[in-house]
Order: structure tokens, then sequence, then C-alpha cells
């Protein structure tokens, strides 16, 4: 094995609905993990994956965002400064009122395109 597929990586909700989708069309049955991850999935993911995938792109542009707080806002998509606050509340950074304003920039624009 290599170092770089030992390493671990964040996944939203969404990449994690389109691989299970992928792996139960080729298996045609899931283990019971997989089985309840999906229905989690289904139930919770509020974007499709290419959206997703364009939001943690853009996301990853703020320089003050490390990958880790980037998954938890794209799972989560708070639209409140306070929803913000409370994700970042045991984490490491302090986010100031302009940065939680540009995030919420971001987010509502992918919640309310079509």
């Amino acid at each position: 094995m290599t170092p770089s597929e030992n390493e671990l990586k964040p996944v939203s909700l969404s990449e994690v609905k389109s691989i299970l989708k992928k792996v139960e069309k080729e298996r045609k049955e899931l283990s019971y993990e997989q089985k309840i991850a999906l229905e989690h999935s289904q139930k919770f993911v509020q974007l499709p994956f290419k959206k997703t995938s364009d939001l943690i792109k853009e996301l990853s542009e703020l320089d003050f965002l490390q990958e880790i707080h980037i998954y938890k806002l794209v799972d989560l998509l708070p639209s409140k400064e306070d929803d913000v606050k409370t994700i970042f509340a045991k984490e490491r950074i302090t986010l100031n009122e302009s940065q939680i304003k540009k995030i919420l920039e971001i987010l509502k624009k992918y919640l309310t395109e079509p």
C-alpha cells in the first residue's frame, strides 16, 4: 500500500450516497452498515452530487477554512450565522463576522439555485 492509499480523506454525504448507489447497482446487495448509511444519506442529502462538488470547490477557495470544516458546512448547509458559529464552536478556529457572512453568501447561492 502506498502512503496516499492509507490517508483518510473526508467525503460529503452526497458523495457517500453516490458511491453507495453505484455499489448497490454493481453488487445488487449492500451490507447492513452500507444500507443504513445509504438510508441516512437519502434522508439528509440536500444537494445533488454535482452541486455539492462545485460548492466544495468554491468553499476551498476561502483560505481560512480547512478541508474538514468545508465538508461539515457542505453536509449541514447552515443558513444562519448562529448555525455557522455552532459548527465551529468546538474547533480551534474562530471566525469573524465577515468570514461567516462570506460562507453564508456562498451557501445561499447553492441553496437558491434551481
